[in-house]
């Protein structure tokens, strides 16, 4: 709420003993508090369109078009995929019971967690907000969200526009800093959602460890793209670079961080993406109106410190033009960067490109594998056996063949990391998933007993459990019916 600047220790707790409160009283489990959530979120969206474009503006210079197709019409269609299959995701799952426990019928139940928080990242403000709450209030949680201060506008319109669509009581927005997310860390919480980097990942696990609180952290990465040349050439440019520079001007966490390709395959595929950029943005990328700006001068500095060092500012072959006052950098593609160069050793989240070049493309496993395992990872070819040994020897969060950054948009897969890329996942079902405990449950019958299982235990109740528990008929059937009476 926008009245919760001065956030402190105190106040977060009293914050959340109320939603804890309301929670134990039953009233976001039940079915029709969760559809009532998720519908205003729905309206909220259809009615509030223009401001929350607005607000992407100002914090990113965002594009419509890509306000609209990467976060609010993905938001808007996970609100509902969840109202849509609410009802089957908290029907009991029934499982097989143990044939020792007959007659019995085991099942697993879906319960919401309790007060769960979720700390957003400022590149998608709306998207990365917004999608794990709807998994939060699906399963039936009390949910408080604290947005990126780094996106200003759009954390304070989620503080003035949400409280009236949602039910103020159980879903909260907590705007602030570092002070205040401090504050919210502190507190007892029954599940941590935490989108951005790996430095405070590691806060966010320190904290939540001191009251064994579950965390789910997608954390990011180098997500490499490998291009083999047997790709269709401009199919493969543009695909590369719409999820490079069409996504937030690289500042996503699942955009191509570099390219690994053959050393003769290399200028064919540069030049293509230099035709690809120059029919995206034009000739002079800084007036484009198509094209997000760095979020802020830090992130201007530490983008211009990787470019900018020595052993990587003679790699430059397309790009590497900046304006500080307006926190441009120009899409830039740098050729065979020294491994050891900061460009290749941090993750990027900028409008940076490397390529890095090999004499047979199998040796890009090698220089993936020899790093730490991405949120993302990429390949593009026609041949079918190495898009086969891609899948099976790279390791990442997700993989994603002959394109880019679209796995994001399947609500069907889990997103999430693996290593340092994260832990845990959501999106669709997985959303719901993550923030439910799945409460096993077996319900037996009162009239029929296996004496082989009690005491006193003798030779001959071994030999029948042996058997029942080796599969024999005989045994499984005398335990049913009771027979022989070993009592």
């Amino acid at each position: 709420m926008a009245e919760d600047a001065g956030f402190d220790c105190e106040r977060a707790a009293e914050m959340v003993e109320e939603l804890r409160s309301g929670f134990r009283t039953g009233r976001t489990a039940e079915y029709e508090w969760r559809v009532a959530q998720l519908k205003g979120l729905v309206k909220m969206i259809d009615e509030r369109e223009d401001e929350i474009v607005s607000a992407l503006h100002k914090d990113l210079n965002k594009p419509h078009l890509e306000s609209f197709l990467q976060e609010i019409s993905l938001v808007r269609a996970s609100c509902l995929l969840a109202l849509k299959e609410l009802k089957r995701w908290m029907k009991p799952e029934k499982v097989p019971a143990p044939v020792a426990a007959f007659p019995a019928s085991a099942y697993i139940v879906s319960e919401p967690l309790g007060v769960v928080l979720v700390i957003s990242a400022w590149n998608y403000p709306f998207l990365l907000s917004l999608e794990p709450v709807i998994g939060a209030i699906a399963a039936g949680n009390a949910v408080v969200l604290k947005p990126s201060e780094i996106a200003p506008a759009m954390s304070s319109l989620f503080a003035n526009i949400l409280p009236k669509y949602v039910d103020n009581s159980s879903i909260r927005v907590v705007e602030g800093g570092v002070a205040e997310t401090t504050a919210i860390l502190e507190q007892k919480w029954d599940k941590i959602l935490y989108t951005g980097n790996s430095k405070v990942g590691r806060i966010v696990m320190t904290a939540a460890a001191k009251h064994l609180t579950p965390v789910v952290l997608e954390l990011g990465g180098k997500s490499p793209v490998v291009v083999d040349s047997s790709s269709d050439l401009q199919v493969t440019a543009k695909r590369i670079a719409v999820g490079k520079w069409g996504c937030n001007n690289g500042q996503a966490c699942i955009a191509p961080d570099y390219i690994i390709t053959t050393k003769s395959h290399a200028p064919l595929l540069i030049d293509a993406v230099k035709i690809a950029l120059e029919k995206f943005y034009g000739k002079d990328p800084k007036e484009s109106k198509d094209l997000s700006r760095i979020v802020n001068s830090n992130h201007f500095k530490r983008l211009i410190r990787l470019l900018d060092e020595d052993k990587v500012s003679d790699k430059v072959v397309y790009g590497g033009q900046r304006d500080e006052k307006r926190l441009f950098i120009a899409p830039t593609i740098l050729l065979d960067t020294p491994l050891d160069s900061l460009v290749m050793k941090e993750e990027i989240f900028g409008p940076l490109l490397p390529i890095i070049t090999v004499d047979k493309i199998e040796e890009s496993f090698n220089i993936i594998n020899s790093g730490t395992k991405p949120l993302a990872a990429y390949i593009f070819t026609k041949d079918k056996k190495l898009e086969e040994k891609f899948i099976k020897n790279i390791s990442a969060g997700g993989l994603l063949v002959n394109d880019t950054t679209l796995q994001v948009a399947s609500p069907h897969l889990p997103f999430g990391g693996v290593g340092e890329s994260g832990m845990g996942a959501y999106h669709g079902k997985f959303s719901f998933d993550t923030f439910s405990h799945k409460k096993g449950v077996l319900s037996r019958s009162l009239g029929s007993e296996a004496p082989a299982r009690y005491p006193p235990y003798t030779p001959q109740k071994l030999k029948l459990l042996r058997g029942l528990l080796n599969g024999s008929i005989l045994a499984i059937i005398s335990v049913l019916i009771g027979w022989p009476r070993l009592e």
